[in-house]
């Protein structure tokens, strides 16, 4: 069973696995620092100071100011802005695979592509069937 385990590990596919999910855990906390730092205070300008993060409905008694303070104190919350900031890095990330794939698969498409055999150069054109019967004609009429 060892053995088994580790054939399955040193398998190439295993390996490129695991580098696409170390890189995939580095990707998402870049794209999460892009939309928590770039586009929703963007956003929250352009809808008038609004943070996505501090969207929330209490689900109980009591006031919170905030997200934080309300999960701090255990109220239930039904977290709206949070879930509508996991949609944005969802669609991101989504859409920055996308472009990665289609590259890829563009690279992968041209390094298959053979190139076209050049065409034959055209042998030397001899004399045909035709002409050689004419010379032997011509020929024997001459002697």
């Amino acid at each position: 069973m060892l053995n088994e385990f580790k054939a399955f590990i040193a398998k190439g596919n295993v390996m490129d696995m695991a580098v696409g999910i170390i890189i995939g855990a580095a990707f998402t906390a870049i794209v999460k620092s892009m939309v928590d730092d770039l586009i929703n205070p963007i956003l929250g300008l352009l809808l008038g100071g609004l943070d996505f993060t501090n969207l929330f409905v209490v689900l109980g008694e009591g006031e919170f100011d905030t997200l934080e303070a309300a999960r701090g104190a255990g109220a239930a919350v039904f977290a709206y802005g949070a879930f509508l900031t996991a949609v944005i890095n969802f669609l991101i990330i989504a859409f920055v695979v996308f472009l990665l794939v289609r590259y890829v698969n563009k690279v992968k498409d041209m390094a298959l592509k053979k190139e076209e055999p050049a065409p034959a150069e055209a042998a030397p054109a001899g004399p045909t069937e035709l002409d050689l019967l004419a010379e032997i004609r011509d020929a024997l009429v001459t002697k």
